[in-house]
């Protein structure tokens, strides 16, 4: 079973994410801030985060580089889903090393076809 950290703010999209990716091989786990989403990442072995790049406190894209600082988390792969659509951001996601930048909205297919090329 794959374990998939989504950190999100948005309840309603939070929902949305993890609806479409239920499935009997995937474990979610949730954050709703970027805090939350570092306790997590340190204390669970992750196969995969989906990353809000605007949270509460710790924004998504500090997170990614707390998570390629720690040699234990260092290599899980980071989607980053977020509203922020500058060619400046999407730098900045691949500045930190994230596998893919998905902007909202996007498609439930787009989000399937990065987690599976993700997590293979």
């Amino acid at each position: 079973m794959k374990t998939i950290l989504l950190a999100e703010d948005e309840v309603d999209l939070r929902f949305i994410i993890k609806t479409t990716l239920e499935r009997p091989s995937y474990r979610i786990l949730e954050a709703d801030d970027g805090e939350s989403a570092l306790e997590i990442a340190r204390n669970e072995r992750l196969d995969l985060v989906l990353l809000d790049w605007m949270m509460p406190g710790v924004s998504g894209i500090t997170v990614a580089e707390e998570l390629r600082k720690n040699p234990e988390t260092a290599q899980i792969p980071i989607i980053m889903v977020t509203a922020r659509s500058q060619r400046a951001d999407r730098d900045r996601g691949e500045e930190v090393g994230t596998f893919a930048y998905l902007v909202k909205p996007f498609s439930p297919l787009e989000l399937l076809n990065a987690v599976e090329e993700a997590l293979s």
